[in-house]
């Protein structure tokens, strides 16, 4: 274990994925942005249904060369590393039992908006999943009056996503395969 994980100090030069790996596993959801460890509030019970429902929902539809999962970590480089609430991977990545994904193993990642991490889940993780290459993403935001759904796809010239849907009924797309989904199903019962 290094001497920043023994003390309150980041290392010298900032966290890596070295440093994340040689923290113990207590439950705690812990992120890299550029070195700098983030460290997220338990989720609510209202975040967890909605994707632990979504997963199930995605994957009943999932064709074979996907595999749909939630909360684990995906390395996009040395210093950043991020976990999305779901995840669609190949299955050729699934099939190594994963600990963690690759940037490139991920075909898309869904963040569920939350309170305490607004800009980061609408602004900041959607710019860097885009920049590492990740071809869809998924936005979940719990209004007054039920989910919005914003569906995302990458321009890869650019490296931005630009948005394909706002979805409040049913999430009809066909990316990245076919998906034709009552938000319903996914929205927690007493929303």
């Amino acid at each position: 274990m290094t001497a920043a994980l023994q003390s309150d100090q980041p290392p010298e030069g900032g966290w890596t994925t070295d440093d994340l790996d040689a923290l113990p596993e207590d439950g705690r959801r812990r992120e890299l942005l550029d070195g700098v460890l983030l460290v997220s509030p338990s989720p609510t019970r209202v975040h967890q249904t909605i994707a632990g429902r979504l997963m199930v929902a995605l994957e009943e539809d999932c064709p074979d060369e996907y595999d749909v999962t939630q909360g684990v970590e995906v390395r996009i480089n040395r210093t950043r590393s991020f976990v999305p609430d779901v995840l669609v991977t190949t299955s050729v990545a699934a099939r190594r039992q994963p600990s963690r994904y690759e940037a490139h193993e991920v075909v898309l990642a869904v963040e569920i908006v939350s309170p305490s991490t607004r800009s980061i889940d609408r602004v900041l993780k959607p710019a860097l999943y885009a920049q590492a290459g990740i071809p869809y993403f998924w936005r979940i935001e719990v209004e007054d009056d039920g989910l919005v759904v914003h569906t995302h796809r990458i321009d890869p010239v650019d490296e931005v996503y630009t948005e394909t849907g706002r979805w409040t009924k049913v999430v009809d797309t066909g990316e990245p395969f076919p998906v034709n989904l009552p938000v319903g199903r996914f929205t927690p019962r007493h929303l």
